[in-house]
């Protein structure tokens, strides 16, 4: 069993999709980051930096427990354990690599610090907008790539399209109008967003 400590933050999303997609029994524990819930004793212990998510694998390798954080390392971790999403053959492992630190260290860390400043005491506008941009730059290159590939990475689901849908689900709660125009966007989102293990970790 692995316990899920998780908000509802995209990175919070990624590690939840990865648990259920790859078919791992977890257990879910929200933290509330209003309460600062992330910066207790206990939460601390687990990871120092204050930062969700973190999983606890009670089970990991070698039968002895294993602590995790950071989102993108726990969508690898997961993909391993179970032995899905993570292709074989070296040529499409380097083209899932490629997409997912897009996805992970592009799209969500620019959105985050769009967020930074749209929530400061006060906020810039000029910020604002040149962060929006940035995430609608990186989305116009996606939308570009899934003319030409179904999925993030090829033919096949992969975790890299797990880390960018969790980027996507995100942004288009809060600013839809940065993927408004991108057809090739919405017929991945609408594909991945019907996925049963997506829609259960994302509600």
């Amino acid at each position: 069993m692995i316990d899920l400590y998780a908000a509802g933050t995209s990175n919070g999303m990624r590690a939840r999709i990865a648990l259920e997609e790859c078919g791992l029994a977890y257990e879910f524990h929200p933290v509330a980051l209003d309460k600062g819930e992330h910066k207790s004793a206990a939460f601390l212990a687990m990871n120092p930096n204050g930062q969700i998510p973190v999983i606890v694998d009670r089970d990991g390798p070698g039968g002895k427990p294993l602590t995790l954080s950071q989102s993108t390392a726990i969508l690898i971790y997961c993909a391993e354990k179970s032995g899905k999403f993570m292709p074989k053959d070296g040529a499409a492992r380097a083209a899932m690599l490629e997409a997912l630190m897009s996805a992970s260290t592009d799209v969500t860390p620019v959105f985050g610090a769009y967020f930074a400043v749209v929530r400061a005491k006060e906020p810039h506008a000029p910020s604002a907008q040149m962060f929006k941009d940035r995430v609608r730059a990186f989305f116009k290159v996606w939308d570009g790539k899934l003319a030409r590939r179904k999925y993030c990475a090829g033919d096949d689901v992969t975790i890299a399209d797990f880390s960018l849908y969790a980027g996507y689900a995100r942004i288009k709660g809060a600013v839809p109008d940065v993927l408004e125009g991108l057809p090739n966007v919405a017929r991945w989102a609408g594909e991945m967003g019907a996925r049963p293990g997506i829609r259960k970790a994302t509600a």
